[in-house]
């Protein structure tokens, strides 16, 4: 067992640019789970829909990469206006019946044969990448010798995404210090009290669901770039709940939590994925083939992983640095 490559590996993975990803997309869900108490389980189809309005713009319609980007967020504003219009005057749970199938149809209809010359189908678009890294200062690998090491291409991305976790959490700090950002936590704990003092609820609730998904586009911009690619495999399902997993975890209703979320997140599925990967291989694994092969050992992550997050909603439902007084999530 190589332990230094498997805590080197887990430390690069839990810095590197696929965390910046989720630590974005959980941002969003902050805004809408923990401190609006909305239950959107389609962030996916926010970062689909800003990613594909960016590549769609250089490949297609051959125009600027950067005026790709400014679409991509108008888009999740509209994308956000029709799914919170029929939905955010009925209960929570309509939302995310609503959110999770129009995330999972435009997947669908954008993997579609019928639309493959244009969109890629399941292979996705390419060569849009070229305007990206024409800007980038960095023509060498970044990172410690011997402890992480990041392509130029990918710390590129890295300061990018992380730049942009920055900015994200102080504007979440600042909203949620304001007079506003009081009457969505107010929302969160009881929505018919806020609505006899004369606030709208509906209005209030319709703009976290528009400030939580333009979030969520940042993670589909970024996911995107550190990619050189798009395709609907990137946005799966499984992507939101991962979000949520980092949400969880760091602590719902925090500010730094979805950043605190992601580096451990991402720093122990890794360390799993490499401890059985390891125990696995080579000519005298320390788990034999007869209790566990390869392909076997890479499931293990998750369900380690599952069964982590099972225990933490029982025993600390608001997350490791979540406050059971802000918000505690029943798991019982």
């Amino acid at each position: 067992m190589d332990w230094n490559d498997l805590l080197t590996g887990s430390l690069q993975q839990a810095l590197g640019p696929t965390a910046a990803v989720y630590c974005l997309a959980a941002i969003g869900l902050n805004i809408h789970f923990g401190y609006t108490g909305l239950l959107n389980f389609g962030q996916a189809g926010f970062m689909m829909i800003a990613g594909y309005a960016m590549v769609t713009m250089s490949t297609i319609w051959g125009l600027s990469l950067w005026l790709g980007v400014l679409l991509g967020i108008v888009l999740t504003i509209v994308f956000a206006l029709l799914l919170g219009v029929p939905t955010l005057r009925l209960r929570a749970d309509y939302l995310a019946i609503v959110t999770i199938a129009a995330a999972e149809i435009i997947r669908q209809v954008i993997s579609a044969a019928k639309f493959s010359e244009d969109l890629g189908g399941q292979d996705g678009l390419t060569g849009f990448i070229g305007p990206f890294r024409e800007v980038n200062p960095f023509s060498e690998p970044v990172g410690i010798e011997g402890v992480v090491m990041w392509s130029a291409n990918d710390f590129w991305v890295m300061v990018i995404g992380w730049g942009l976790v920055a900015a994200a959490c102080l504007i979440t700090w600042l909203l949620m210090r304001s007079p506003w950002g009081r009457v969505l936590k107010s929302i969160r704990e009881d929505e018919d009290a806020v609505r006899s003092l004369g606030k709208n609820v509906y209005a209030y609730k319709m703009q976290s669901l528009i400030i939580g998904g333009m979030f969520g586009a940042l993670a589909g911009l970024v996911v995107t770039l550190r990619s050189a690619t798009v395709g609907p495999s990137f946005f799966a399902t499984d992507v939101t709940f991962f979000a949520y997993t980092v949400l969880l975890i760091g602590g719902a209703a925090r500010v730094l939590g979805p950043v605190a979320g992601a580096v451990i997140f991402y720093f122990l599925i890794t360390v799993l994925d490499l401890f059985f990967g390891q125990a696995t291989s080579g000519a005298n694994p320390i788990i034999p083939a007869s209790i566990m092969n390869d392909t076997q050992a890479s499931l293990m992550r998750l369900i380690f992983m599952g069964l982590g997050l099972m225990l933490l909603m029982i025993f600390r439902p608001q997350g490791l640095f979540g406050d059971r007084r802000e918000l505690a999530i029943d798991a019982r």
